[in-house]
């Protein structure tokens, strides 16, 4: 969790929702499960919402820790 994440509550789709099965298999679930198109596709916007995420995190640290450059330079 970020920092960000405390401050900003606005809930961005993509992650979990009510209808994802959470069900833990068991031993004697022996077949490999199939990926749905819904579920591909929410990975999907799993995948883009996380790199958007990424490049706003690295904007921010670049604006953090950005160098000022004297604009009076005397040799």
């Amino acid at each position: 969790m970020n920092i960000i994440d405390i401050f900003e509550n606005q809930k961005q789709d993509g992650y979990t929702t009510k209808s994802d099965d959470n069900s833990i298999p068991k031993l004697s679930d022996l077949r490999k499960t199939k990926l749905t198109l819904k579920q591909i596709n929410r990975l999907r916007i799993m995948n883009d919402v996380r790199t958007l995420e990424h490049e706003q995190k690295l904007k921010s640290v670049q604006n953090q820790y950005k160098t000022t450059v004297p604009s009076d330079v005397s040799i």
